[in-house]
């Protein structure tokens, strides 16, 4: 059973990864990003509250992201293992995260805030269906159109230059102490994330000593 971390600034290619990193190795990925998501598209009443907080650039509150993973994880269909985006966020939650499971591994993404900056602002989502969108490496077919479903494409409400601004210095305040505390036990590997997504995934795989053959 593998059981990793991946962590990085929006924009980074954490889900990609950790997709990638799922279909490979019969893992789960737990994505704290589209939980909220779902919730927010199901208008449910954490929905609602998400929503506001999103609009406004904050982050959501530590005790709402730690219950969801606890949820989440608590269905335990990880018989193989997981790969979990968007958490531990700050040193209680990664101190609960290691006392609560064995964790195989912590894959830090590293990239300049200049292109993440580039690649956020370049998002789009597609208002129907949910799929996701990039005007750098992945443009609809006709512009401002969903290919699958012909739904309108829109920008995510945080993703707009002050609320990335916010949430960059949030990230760089508060993950750092949780990276130092994974690398107390010798969990971290760093990646560069800017280079393709095949090559980040390689180095990823190389570094955790996984079979790149499967």
């Amino acid at each position: 059973m593998r059981k990793y971390v991946i962590m990085g600034v929006q924009g980074s290619g954490k889900g990609t990864q950790a997709t990638m990193l799922a279909e490979a190795f019969d893992l789960v990925h737990v994505s704290v990003g589209d939980i909220f998501r779902w919730h927010v598209q199901n208008h449910t009443k954490l929905g609602a509250q998400v929503r506001r907080t999103m609009a406004g650039g904050d982050l959501v509150g530590d005790d709402l992201v730690e219950s969801v993973v606890r949820t989440r994880l608590d269905q335990h269909d990880w018989n193989y293992g997981f790969v979990i985006d968007g958490f531990p966020r700050n040193p209680a939650q990664a101190e609960f995260f290691l006392e609560s499971y064995d964790i195989d591994g912590v894959i830090v993404l590293e990239m300049p805030d200049a292109e993440v900056e580039r690649r956020v602002l370049s998002r789009r989502l597609c208002s129907q269906c949910g799929l996701d969108y990039n005007l750098i490496a992945h443009r609809p077919e006709e512009p401002d159109t969903c290919d699958v479903c012909g739904g309108r494409l829109v920008q995510r409400p945080d993703d707009n230059p002050e609320a990335l601004r916010q949430r960059l210095d949030d990230y760089h305040r508060s993950t750092a102490p949780v990276i130092e505390i994974f690398q107390r036990k010798e969990y971290v590997v760093r990646i560069d994330a800017t280079r393709s997504r095949d090559d980040v995934f390689h180095d990823i795989c190389r570094q955790l000593d996984l079979p790149l053959d499967r």
